[in-house]
Order: C-alpha cells, then sequence, then structure tokens
C-alpha cells in the first residue's frame, strides 16, 4: 500500500471508531508506529480535526464527516461475495440487510463499476445446504448483534433436543456470536442453569432483547468457554499435523468433528479440534491415510492404530 492510500485509509479507520490507537493503526497497515505519527500529522496539516489523548488514542472531532467514499473493484468484488455467502449462512433478515447495504455500495459507483459488479454478481454462486439455517427465525441474528453490543441480557424460548424436544425459556447474558461445525452458536451465560452454555441459533424459537445489563464475566471468547469445557472433561482437545497436498480435502468435514483452529507451517498445516467422541474421530481420520500426523492424545493414536491392524488383518 502507498502512503496515499494508506493516509485515506487511515482517515476513514478513524471514522469507525471512537478512539483508536497508533499502535492499533501500525498493525493494521504493517508500518511503524513512527510512521503513523507522520501520517496522522498529515491529516491535521491538510485540515482534517483530529484529537488525541494519552493512554486513549487518537479520535476525529465530532461534526467532522467524510464526503462519499469509493470503492475498489476488489473492494466492491469483496463485499459481493460476502453477502452471497450471508444469504445463504444467515437468517432471513441479515440476508435482506446485506443486500440492502450492498445496494447503497453500488449506487455510488461510477458505470463502469456498476457493470463490473452485475457481472460478477451472475458468475458467482454459493451452494451451501443446511436444513437449519432455513429455520432460523427472522431477526435473529440481527437482535442477537444487537444485544451484544449493547451488553444487553436476552430471553430465549429455546428447543433443547437433549430434554425431550421441549422448548425452554432461559435468561441469557450473550458473550460471543460464533459460526462453527457448519451453524451459528451462542456462546452465553445462563440465568437458569447458572453456567455458560452453547445454544445452537437454529434452535431458539423466539427471542427478545431485554433492558437488563449484563454483569462482567470472567468468559469473554469462545476459546475461552472452550478450554473450560476441556477442564470439565466434556471435549478432548486433538491436535493434528496435516500434510498441505490434502489439506484441501479436510476443507468442509473437519467442521463436522469439531474444527477450532489452524496455523501454516512449512509444508503442513497444524489443526485443533474438540471432541467428545474420539472413537468417531479415529474412523473419520483413518480415509486420509499417512497425510495426518496425531500429536495428541495418545488415546486418539491408539485407537487409529488398533484399526489399522484390524484392517490389515482383514485384507492383507
Amino acid at each position: 500500500m502507498n502512503r496515499i492510500d494508506r493516509v485515506t485509509a487511515i482517515l476513514v479507520l478513524l471514522q469507525t471508531k471512537q478512539w483508536i490507537t497508533a499502535s492499533e493503526m501500525a498493525q493494521r497497515f504493517n508500518v511503524s508506529v513512527r510512521t503513523i505519527y507522520r501520517d496522522v500529522q498529515t491529516l491535521c496539516e491538510a485540515g482534517v480535526p483530529i484529537g488525541s489523548e494519552a493512554g486513549k488514542g487518537y479520535f476525529i472531532v465530532d461534526g467532522y464527516h467524510l464526503p462519499p467514499v469509493m470503492f475498489t473493484l476488489n473492494e466492491a468484488g469483496s463485499m459481493l461475495l460476502a453477502g452471497k455467502l450471508m444469504e445463504k449462512m444467515g437468517d432471513q433478515s441479515a440476508g435482506a440487510d446485506f443486500r440492502n447495504a450492498l445496494d447503497k455500495i453500488r449506487a455510488i459507483l461510477p458505470p463502469t463499476e456498476k457493470d463490473y459488479l452485475q457481472r460478477l454478481d451472475s458468475g458467482v454462486e454459493v451452494f451451501y445446504s443446511s436444513h437449519s439455517n432455513t429455520s432460523i427465525p427472522q431477526n435473529t441474528l440481527s437482535n442477537l448483534q444487537q444485544a451484544l453490543a449493547g451488553s444487553l441480557m436476552v430471553e430465549l424460548d429455546y428447543h433443547s433436543i437433549y430434554r425431550n424436544q421441549t422448548v425452554n425459556n432461559r435468561l441469557v447474558e450473550p458473550i460471543v456470536l460464533c459460526f462453527y461445525s457448519m451453524n451459528w452458536h451462542l456462546i452465553a451465560f445462563c440465568r437458569l442453569r447458572n453456567e455458560y452454555r452453547d445454544f445452537r441459533v437454529d434452535r431458539i424459537r423466539q427471542i427478545r432483547v431485554t433492558d437488563k445489563p449484563c454483569p462482567s464475566r470472567d468468559i469473554k471468547t469462545a476459546m475461552q468457554y472452550f478450554s473450560t469445557l476441556i477442564a470439565d472433561d466434556n471435549l478432548v482437545e486433538v491436535v493434528l499435523n496435516v500434510d498441505d497436498n490434502i489439506a484441501a480435502h479436510l476443507s468442509t468435514s473437519k467442521y463436522y468433528y469439531g474444527f477450532v483452529e489452524e496455523t501454516q507451517h512449512n509444508g503442513y498445516l497444524q489443526m485443533r479440534l474438540l471432541t467428545s467422541d474420539l472413537k468417531y474421530t479415529s474412523r473419520w481420520l483413518l480415509t486420509f491415510g499417512e497425510g495426518i500426523t496425531i500429536i495428541s492424545p495418545k488415546e486418539l493414536t491408539n485407537l487409529v492404530s488398533q484399526k489399522v491392524r484390524v484392517l490389515a488383518s482383514k485384507f492383507l
């Protein structure tokens, strides 16, 4: 990114947050903090009213607004791709809201870029089939976003498949909305059970955002919640090294086996999963042969070895 583009991007970024530090901007644009100081000074000299406060960072003085922002073709295309995914993986209201936002973006684009998006629109399709997502009531995701942003409790009518398929009323404190195992999940503190719970969003039948503020809790992220499950022996952490040449074959199936995160290394991916059934995981891993190395747990290695010996006795 050249300096002109970076200075413009800093101005846009300053308008998206109430406060932002120089170190945050330096990390965002992969430059030094000193470079950010110079860029901010350039904006000030150009007449942009930027204030600062020790310990908080920079801010735009109230009342200043940017003129309409122009998008590059790549930026507009990325928004279109995100909209395609949102239509398939969100509820009806979330998909409609994103389409409306994309229409506003199209409205400010010059004719040549509008034509580009129109051609791209007809050339991109998302085939994602999930019976669960089609049953998410309208406005569920938007209500959860409102509650998370305002740190407000929500009241849920929740359908639990583990309790004779009954629908229970819950008052919960939302912590994080996350997408894993091909479904949206709400990690929240349940006031009825007095513990942290994972709620599948497609099982929420009704939702109401209350005016009750959420108290501060120790767990603030999904990873912190998953760590407590491991500590309580409800889930087992699985760590795998996956050769690059077969990693693509796991791109979809891994989400059905508790995929959490992965990191790229030289020639392989290290993948982390959480599972409650090591036998089920061992059968899945057999399909990838020598392309996977089990780092932990040892019990999973033993299960896979046993299955290999059984197969060898039958076919060799």
